[in-house]
């Protein structure tokens, strides 16, 4: 559901995406706005109409985990309180470790064994297994 919210937002609006990885928990994207389009826009385009897509789809089956994500105004919030963590990258050399980091995640957490075994990343696009992955921007190098 996130890949494909992901690859929705890029188009709508017109952000490079460098690379992505989903956590159980979280997420980490390198991403590059345009002039059109604030950071801000940008991530509330990924993550609203994915967090109201699987509380409907929680909602439909009645799901245990609404209780958990149910606030004391009786909203759901299903991503995390807060901004996150945002930086600036500056120079190749960092974005390369960036997005080594990236999609090493998964394995330095014990869910894999290689960065490609992976599905739910970019790690896949940069080794050259296109098919069914969400497009990065490789090309600002």
């Amino acid at each position: 559901m996130f890949a494909h919210g992901l690859a929705a937002a890029r188009e709508r609006c017109g952000f490079k995406l460098v690379a992505w990885v989903v956590m159980p928990e979280h997420v980490h994207l390198i991403l590059v706005p345009g002039l059109e389009v604030p950071v801000p826009r940008i991530l509330c385009a990924i993550k609203q109409p994915i967090a109201q897509r699987a509380i409907k789809r929680w909602r439909e089956t009645d799901a245990p985990i609404l209780d958990k994500i149910t606030v004391q105004d009786g909203r759901c919030r299903f991503w995390q309180a807060g901004g996150g963590f945002d930086r600036n990258v500056r120079g190749t050399k960092e974005l390369g470790r960036e997005i080594v980091y990236i999609h090493n995640n998964p394995v330095r957490r014990g869910l894999v064994e290689h960065p490609t075994d992976w599905a739910w990343s970019s790690a896949r696009w940069y080794a050259g297994q296109r098919e069914g992955q969400v497009p990065v921007d490789t090309a600002l190098w």
